[in-house]
């Protein structure tokens, strides 16, 4: 037998997918490259998009409670609705505070982010590559960990400094995946 036709089935599919891991690597790099150079405007870019988000959530879970029954609206999706609008209209009006609670919530996603690739990288092992994903999935940690001991004071630059490092680092790992994906095994 040869050494492909041995090899897990989930290594072939990461195999098929080299060139969109490419792609990725590079977008992803591109992306925390931006943000390492302006990262306040990173953060703020954060906080406002959150902002807009609630806020664009709220009024589709206003509209539908309405939808659904329009004699009586549903009351939960009508109060969820009100409160996704609320946070979003303080997050848009005040950023500042937008940008602790994300940081907070980043320091969280970022710990996951971590055992996620983790696993993953465990997971690939012993295909080429999979110690890139270990790496990346560490560096995620020691990230969450910068922001979660240093919070609240990380929140208005080190956020987008973060954000971008933790781009670059996913995109360098995604390329570097992709790239020893298409050379093949024992790469």
């Amino acid at each position: 037998m040869t050494s492909s036709t041995m090899e897990n089935p989930f290594v072939q599919q990461v195999r098929a997918s080299a060139g969109r891991l490419v792609w990725l690597g590079v977008a992803f790099a591109l992306i925390g490259i931006v943000a390492l150079v302006y990262p306040m405007v990173s953060t703020l870019a954060v906080a406002l998009f959150v902002g807009w988000l609630l806020v664009i959530a709220g009024v589709v879970a206003v509209y539908t409670a309405f939808a659904i029954n329009a004699a009586r609206p549903s009351f939960g999706l009508l109060l969820f609705g009100l409160l996704c609008i609320g946070a979003g209209a303080y997050m848009l009006a005040r950023p500042v505070a937008g940008e602790v609670v994300i940081t907070l919530i980043l320091g969280m996603l970022f710990m996951l982010q971590g055992a996620s690739e983790m696993a993953f990288a465990f997971e690939l092992r012993p295909a080429s590559g999979w110690t890139w994903i270990l790496l990346s999935a560490l560096a995620s940690i020691v990230l969450s960990l910068a922001i979660l001991v240093g919070w609240p004071a990380t929140s208005l630059i080190t956020l987008g400094i973060l954000i971008g490092i933790n781009f670059l680092s996913s995109g360098v790992t995604y390329l570097a995946l992709g790239l020893a994906a298409k050379r093949g095994p024992g790469a």
